[in-house]
């Protein structure tokens, strides 16, 4: 039989982490990776009586390459603190480690919810992640934001489903908006890839179309509307920071000053008309999301 280490990364997750610990009760070993929260995440995944790992954070993909090392035994789930094990996945996956597994990695469908309500189109209805794997055949890409498992083994899938409660309330959006859309621009910064009207026009408007017509995002009502809308914009807001990035390294400053550049980003004139575009479009969401809450 196969033993398995379930690892949950954590930040501030004080309202999340005793039910991720205990979505993963089954495991045979559970590692709280923590990212030194402020909050009583800490004080919580202790009173439970995991294993705790903390180190200062650097992006998603380093602190869970940092961690699946550490972990003692070769088979992992990894599971965000925003996710719950659907229990037709942990059946499944108990069933499955009762005998020597055919493959090194298993695709998890995932079920999205967008406070409170479920995404069933919207673009997500694909949505999957892999979560239960050999950590010797297998790594995270070092990618700022949305990284996924490198393989060097074969890729299987499970049936069961992860529950993945994605953004709680409008302060939670905001902020992982933000934060999303700075850790993207890095990415493509790092990559050498320069923002052009392609990206802040023509892009985001194509994704639009293809998720909310074509991937039947209207069916998902309001929240497919908003769902659509967010995750354009953050297309949207990643050039200009993108493009504020090249600009400083242009400018020969210091690499180093790139990050806290990041945090207090102005923009250019030309970057200043499409914030305000941005900026528009976003009250206009804020409104939508508000009367979302008062529907509900």
């Amino acid at each position: 039989m196969n033993k398995i280490s379930a690892i949950i990364p954590t930040f501030n997750e004080e309202h999340n982490i005793a039910s991720a610990i205990d979505a993963v009760s089954w495991a045979d070993e559970v590692i709280v990776v923590d990212s030194l929260s402020s909050d009583k995440t800490v004080e919580i995944a202790k009173q439970k009586g995991v294993r705790l790992l903390q180190r200062e954070y650097e992006n998603s993909a380093s602190q869970k390459n940092w961690a699946i090392p550490q972990a003692t035994h070769s088979w992992i789930f990894l599971l965000d603190a925003d996710e719950r094990v659907t229990e037709e996945l942990k059946k499944e996956i108990i069933d499955l480690v009762k005998k020597p597994l055919e493959k090194d990695a298993y695709w998890i469908r995932r079920s999205n919810y967008f406070m409170g309500k479920r995404v069933r189109f919207s673009g997500w209805q694909g949505d999957k992640v892999i979560r239960l794997f050999n950590r010797d055949k297998c790594r995270y890409q070092e990618k700022h934001v949305h990284s996924e498992i490198d393989c060097s083994g074969e890729i299987g899938y499970l049936t069961g489903k992860l529950d993945h409660f994605t953004v709680k309330n409008i302060a939670h959006y905001l902020e992982k908006w933000d934060r999303y859309s700075t850790w993207s621009a890095k990415d493509h910064y790092e990559r050498g890839q320069k923002p052009s009207i392609f990206h802040f026009v023509f892009k985001p408007g194509f994704r639009f179309f293809r998720d909310y017509i074509l991937r039947l995002g209207f069916l998902d009502g309001l929240t497919g509307l908003i769902v659509c809308n967010i995750y354009e914009i953050l297309k949207v807001e990643t050039a200009p920071k993108r493009q504020r990035l090249i600009t400083i390294w242009h400018q020969d400053k210091a690499m180093e000053c790139v990050a806290s550049q990041l945090e207090d980003i102005q923009g250019t004139p030309c970057e200043d008309q499409i914030f305000r575009i941005v900026n528009y479009v976003f009250g206009f969401l804020e409104h939508l999301i508000q009367l979302m809450q008062i529907l509900r």
